[in-house]
C-alpha cells in the first residue's frame, strides 16, 4: 500500500506557530514520525507540502494512479478551498482528513471542512497521532477490515 501525506499552508511552520495550539515539534518531526510508523506498517508513503492551494491540487492530481490513498491535512485550505475539494472527489482515492489541533473547538469560520466532504474519515485533535490514525484506517479499508469510503465520520479528542 502507497499513501500520500499532503500537508499545508504553515504546517512547515510547526514548533514556531502557536505552540500553545500545535506543540514545539517542528515538520521535520512529523516528516520522521510518519515514515517510522509507515515502515512499521509495511506502507510506502510519499509527504508533501506546500503554501499554496494550486500545488496542492497538483499533488492531488498527481496521486491518481499512483497511491493507494491520501492522508491530508489541509489546514487553512480546509475551511476555504471548493478547489481541493474538487480535486479528492476527482481523483476518487479513498482520503482521510487530519487536524493537529481540535478545529471543532476553535473559531466559527473553522466549523466547515470543505476537503472534509471527499473524505471518509477525520481525525482531530489527537496531534501527530492522528496521521497513524488515518493511515490504519486507510489500511484497513484496503484489506477489507472496515467498510467502504462512503461513511463520513469525525473523530475528535474527547
Amino acid at each position: 500500500m502507497k499513501l500520500l501525506f499532503l500537508n499545508g499552508p504553515n504546517m512547515n511552520m510547526l514548533g514556531v506557530r502557536e505552540p500553545d495550539i500545535y506543540g514545539r515539534q517542528t515538520y521535520a518531526d512529523l516528516e520522521n514520525y510518519i515514515r517510522d510508523f509507515c515502515r512499521e506498517l509495511g506502507i510506502e508513503c510519499e509527504l508533501y507540502q506546500s503554501n499554496h492551494e494550486g500545488d496542492l491540487v497538483d499533488a492531488i492530481q498527481r496521486a491518481y494512479g499512483a497511491v493507494d490513498g491520501i492522508v491530508i491535512n489541509p489546514a487553512a485550505y480546509t475551511h476555504t478551498s471548493v478547489a481541493i475539494l474538487d480535486a479528492l472527489k476527482a481523483v476518487g482515492l479513498p482520503a482521510v482528513e487530519v487536524h493537529i489541533s481540535a478545529v471543532s473547538e476553535r473559531e466559527s469560520f473553522r466549523q466547515v471542512s470543505y476537503a472534509g466532504m471527499a473524505c471518509c474519515r477525520t481525525f482531530a485533535g489527537h496531534g501527530f497521532a492522528g496521521y497513524r490514525m488515518a493511515a490504519e484506517h486507510l489500511l484497513a479499508l484496503q484489506r477489507g477490515v472496515i467498510a467502504g469510503a462512503s461513511s463520513r465520520v469525525e473523530i475528535t479528542v474527547e
